[in-house]
């Protein structure tokens, strides 16, 4: 009976031990998560910004007159 409850404890023990690393795993990823959001947010500004600037090179640019 007590090896069984030495099993058991063990496994236990192995759980908790699988639980607090996946717990740890997850606040890491959310973290990585909110990171690479902000950056891909950053970026998308960037582009806009990009995209305008280049609109209104284009605009500049007269038109040949066949």
């Amino acid at each position: 009976m007590d090896s069984e409850l030495s099993a058991l404890e063990a496994k236990v023990e192995q759980a908790v031990q699988q639980l607090k690393q996946l717990r740890d795993e997850g606040r890491e990823l959310r973290q990585q998560l909110a990171t690479r959001t902000d950056e891909n947010s950053r970026l998308a500004e960037k582009l806009a910004a990009a995209k305008a600037r280049i609109e209104a090179l284009l605009k500049q640019i007269p038109e040949n007159e066949t």
